[in-house]
């Protein structure tokens, strides 16, 4: 359920709200009670376009399609999922919360793994390249050696008819 949408780990409204066990209208209304909790990088709306292509891409209902949507669907960073359990006061509420912290800390991990070995790759690649044209001109070396001479070699030494 997490997203990439310009350049941030989201997650969304409807998403959110199915995980805490509430609909999406209310965890939308418990947001804008208490929106100065939620500034820009904390949660943000998507614009139509962002909204079509997640459709596409994850398979999110449209309005067209049953989906019940009216308004923008609302994305949330780790700061603003965070910030929800100050917003939404089950029980319920923050064992999700907890789990939710939880998958963005897994992914912090996966991301920051697959970049060292990102760059451990390059490093052994930059490595590797001169080591290609070393190992080339020695197999020229050796084939050049096993190769017949060109010119043919005035035998020396005494020869019987």
């Amino acid at each position: 359920m997490i997203h990439l949408v310009r350049g941030e780990k989201v997650m969304l409204d409807a998403d959110l709200a199915t995980l805490y066990g509430v609909t999406t209208g209310a965890l939308n209304r418990a947001v804008k009670r208490n929106i100065a909790r939620f500034p820009p990088d904390f949660m943000f709306q998507l614009t139509g376009n962002e909204s079509e292509i997640l459709m596409c891409h994850s398979g999110i209902s449209s309005a067209k399609h049953g989906g019940r949507r009216r308004s923008l669907p609302f994305a949330f960073t780790e700061q603003g999922v965070a910030m929800l359990s100050g917003v939404l006061h089950s029980g319920h509420a923050i064992q999700v919360n907890v789990a939710i912290m939880r998958a963005f800390v897994s992914l912090r991990r996966l991301l920051s793994a697959n970049e060292a070995m990102t760059r451990k790759l390059a490093e052994l690649e930059r490595s590797v390249e001169g080591h290609d044209k070393a190992i080339r001109s020695l197999f020229d070396a050796i084939r050049q050696l096993m190769s017949p001479p060109s010119i043919p070699h005035k035998q020396i030494g005494f020869h019987a008819n």
